[in-house]
């Protein structure tokens, strides 16, 4: 099935470009489907970048999916434009009375701030916690998982000294994961970060699930027993030259920045990086999609109906 992204979105054209179908607002409202609506909370800086490579990952199910962009009204991102935001991004109050069948955070450039220290934290807060009853389940990428857990376990994250970057391989902790479902006993994933989660905090609450992990980069998928919710501190949704990019960023700045690990064809920084981690994106994310259209009511206003929560809940509890 065709993802449905505003008519006018950039990504579009890039997603159009790959033979990616994407569906007209107008012909999506004809067809006599309940779509899986999907928001995505996008806190990555290059927006456009993120949009794509999101309902790419999306658009790989046989189901219908309805994105919806969502931003912070508490700070204005410098790194896309005004017009951008106005003409494809909703705020919380715009779409507080909606229902969702999932939500999906992303990472942020702010991982080495304290996370009571980021300018939108509270407001960040506040989406999470509204959530809890408007969306069926969550799926947080990177610092979004970080903040996540923080917020819902107390889980705090450690400062790695400096950036960890490039492809590692991850162990398959849960081979029985519906999530993993396909999945082989390791597989490639992208890592970029400044911080990381330990296993043993992660060990210490019985509700967590820990379903791929690396020696070198340290837990990569997490699920919640209790909400089906997914902390994935990886990148398996980037694109091939994401981490070249951040890599050249990264040199701009710092001449002896650090290689991208076992990125580049004999770790050569001129080489043509290979994409082999997407078909584990793909099904990471198409697997989740069949989980959402399996257990979400049919009718949106039954989520968040009854549910119970867990008992923990604030940055503050201890782990």
């Amino acid at each position: 099935m065709p993802i449905n992204v505003p008519d006018d979105l950039p990504a579009r054209e890039v997603l159009e470009s790959e033979g990616i179908e994407v569906m007209r607002e107008y012909d999506a409202v004809r067809q006599d489907i309940r779509p899986l609506r999907i928001l995505l909370m996008n806190l990555m800086p290059k927006k456009l970048d993120t949009e794509v490579q999101i309902a790419r990952v999306l658009s790989h199910t046989p189901l219908q999916v309805e994105l919806t962009l969502l931003t912070t009204a508490s700070y204005t991102p410098n790194n896309t434009s005004k017009q951008h935001l106005r003409a494809f991004y909703k705020t919380l109050d715009q779409v507080r009375d909606e229902k969702f069948d999932g939500l999906i955070v992303t990472g942020a450039p702010v991982e080495r701030l304290p996370f009571e220290d980021v300018d939108y934290w509270s407001e960040l807060c506040e989406v999470l916690d509204w959530a809890d009853s408007n969306a069926f389940r969550r799926f947080y990428i990177c610092w979004g998982a970080q903040a996540a857990l923080y917020h819902r376990y107390g889980v705090p994250k450690y400062d790695l000294g400096g950036k960890l970057s490039g492809v590692f391989e991850q162990q398959v902790k849960a081979p029985n994961s519906r999530l993993l479902g396909g999945f082989p006993a390791s597989f490639p994933c992208p890592v970029s970060r400044f911080t990381t989660v330990k296993l043993e905090d992660l060990e210490k609450l019985p509700q967590l699930n820990v379903l791929a992990a690396s020696e070198e980069s340290g837990p990569c998928f997490v699920e919640d027993r209790a909400t089906g919710d997914v902390y994935s501190f990886n990148h398996p949704e980037y694109d091939a030259d994401t981490l070249l990019q951040e890599y050249q960023r990264d040199r701009d700045a710092e001449p002896d920045a650090t290689v991208p690990a076992n990125y580049f064809p004999g770790d050569d920084p001129t080489a043509t990086p290979i994409n082999a981690w997407r078909p584990y994106g793909y099904l990471l994310f198409g697997n989740w999609m069949s989980e959402l259209y399996r257990d979400t009511p049919f009718d949106l206003q039954q989520v968040g109906v009854n549910r119970r929560l867990p008992e923990t809940r604030t940055g503050n509890a201890a782990v």
